[in-house]
Formats: structure tokens, sequence, C-alpha cells
């Protein structure tokens, strides 16, 4: 299975607001690939679909934005939730690879679904979404969960994507691949594509609404001019023409659901590649303020100079929202 057998985006003759008596008949339409799972997806390619049924009671749909359970640790016969999920289950990391790469996301809403969004009866197609960020927490049941936020694309971002080397987007789905009692493998090679994208020689703006975090760039800066600018995780100093250059990265994130606070506890004086692998999950920090990666390694320690107290608190907060052990 490649990407080249998963087609992004919107499908020629089944515009928003497209109906289906049932699953079957929304996956013969290529819509979704499975007749029961919620993510229409694999590790290595990312999702094309997600099913909104409240299949998962954590699901909430808002309309224009959505926070989608991932799957994984549910009792077939009860619908609870049994066991915590896990990150690397192959749908779940579908839809982080969908978030990495920016790829849309169709949307199947079932009747079953919350109202007023879901329809009265069967199925209906209600465009695409973009994966914007993912965390765990602790479900309603008491396993951990893993969060997806999704919101919809606007007319414009939702124009057809039909790239080089994606199948035809017309046709029913009739091959083995795409069969619902056929589990995806664990992992998957990427192809690219033979050529090279063109790009936008003109890329255009839009004009918008944007709403975001108010953070004061007094905290950043003077946790940045404490360390010198100096990385806390690996000593990096990025010394450019004007000045040097770091970045101030909150261990809790700001906003909704996290919260975080905007004070020095809770900013760490980073470089931007350990700014990133803060901000994804790639490195964590033990209540011993140990840096370790993903897989636990210990890389070394935290460097912490003197007016500079990182709150536990903060800390414990990034590593149950990654999903890493205490």
């Amino acid at each position: 299975m490649s990407k080249a057998d998963y087609y992004f985006g919107e499908l020629e003759g089944h515009p928003v607001g497209s109906t289906y008596a049932s699953r079957a008949e929304a996956m013969a339409a290529g819509i979704h690939r499975f007749a029961m799972q919620g993510i229409s997806g694999s590790a290595g390619i990312a999702a094309n679909c997600i099913a909104l049924s409240k299949g998962y009671v954590d699901d909430e749909d808002h309309g224009d934005w959505i926070l989608y359970t991932g799957a994984g640790g549910k009792d077939p016969k009860t619908d609870r939730q049994i066991a915590d999920q896990e990150i690397t289950q192959y749908h779940n990391a579908s839809l982080v690879y969908s978030e990495e790469g920016g790829l849309p996301v169709r949307v199947l809403r079932g009747h079953k679904g919350e109202k007023p969004y879901a329809p009265k009866v069967g199925f209906r197609y209600d465009g695409l979404y973009q994966v914007t960020r993912h965390w765990a927490e602790q479900g309603r049941d008491g396993f951990r969960i893993w969060r997806f936020h999704l919101v919809r694309l606007t007319p414009d971002e939702a124009r057809p994507w039909t790239p080089a080397g994606q199948r035809p987007a017309t046709g029913p789905v009739g091959d083995a691949d795409f069969r619902a009692d056929v589990a995806p493998p664990t992992s998957v090679t990427y192809e690219p594509s033979a050529e090279a994208p063109a790009g936008n020689p003109a890329p255009h703006r839009a004009t918008g609404i944007v709403q975001r975090i108010v953070r004061s760039s007094r905290v950043a800066k003077y946790i940045k001019e404490l360390h010198g600018h100096r990385c806390q995780v690996c000593g990096l100093n990025l010394d450019l023409p004007v000045a040097p250059y770091s970045e101030g990265a909150h261990i809790r994130a700001l906003g909704m659901p996290h919260n975080g606070p905007d004070t020095h506890d809770n900013v760490l004086c980073l470089c931007p590649n350990h700014h990133v692998l803060l901000d994804k999950g790639g490195i964590y920090l033990d209540d011993h303020l140990i840096v370790r990666d993903h897989a636990g390694n210990e890389l070394g320690p935290l460097t912490v100079v003197n007016g500079h107290d990182v709150s536990l608190t903060h800390v414990r907060y990034h590593r149950e929202h990654h999903g890493f052990a205490s």
C-alpha cells in the first residue's frame, strides 16, 4: 500500500452535503476507506477521512471545529474505554502525519453524532478539515486517550487538491486495499511523486480574522537573556549578524485546552530544534529536570541558572499531555 492508494481532498461528484444511506455506501463512493473504523488512514501515509458517529464518549463536535478521539483501547461489546490509547497505533499515527503534512481530512458525519450537526438519517459528507494539533489526556472512562483538534477549511483552502500520482477521484472503490476486512500494515514505506511539485510562483494573501493568545514578550526576553540565549538542552548559541537568537518555549502550552500561564516558570530558553521537539513531544523533562527523548533515554540535565525556577507542575502536565509515564 502506498500514498498513491489514498486520495486526499474533495471527490469529484461528491460535493459538501452529499448523503449516503450507510457507511458501506460512503465507502463505495470513496469517501471513507472502512465500513467500521472511524479513521481512514495508515501510519506513514496520513488520514484522508474521519467518521463522526459518537463512537467514543470523549468526541466533541462543534461544527466548524472538532475534538476527535483517537483509536484503540475500547471494549467492542460495551463501547467503553478499558485501556490506554497509543499514539503509535496506525490510525492515530495517520492523523499525526496529516497534521505534520498539512493534508486535508474529509469529515463524514453519521446520524448517531452530536446534534445539531449530525444528519437525521444515514451519513453526510461535510467538507474538508485540517488537523491543527494533538495531545494526550485522561478520558471520561479513566484511561489515556489521544485527542485531535480539527478545524474546517475555508472554501478557498478546500479547493480540489489533485497532485500528480494520486489515483482518479471518480468511480467506486473496488480493490482489496479498500476492503474493511483488510488491516493496514503497521508501517508503510513512503513513496514520493516522481516529479517535484511546481509550487506557486505568485502566492496570494487572504484577509481574515485571527484569534491569537496575547503573550508577554518581556517574559520570554527575560528568560532568554538570563540564559545568554543558550539553549537549556544543548547549549547552542545562534550568533547572528545583528544579535544572538533563541526562542522562548512554553512548557505547558498557552490557549485552550491547556491554558498554560505566560510566566517565568513556564518558559524555557531553547534553540529552534529543541523548541520543536518539546512542543511535539520529542523530548520531555522528568521530575529531576533531566531531559529525555520520547523513548525515555536520558539526554542530560536541563541547564537552569539562578533566578529561573522551572515549575514541576507544568513539567508534569507536559509529560501527561504527550503520553509519558510519571
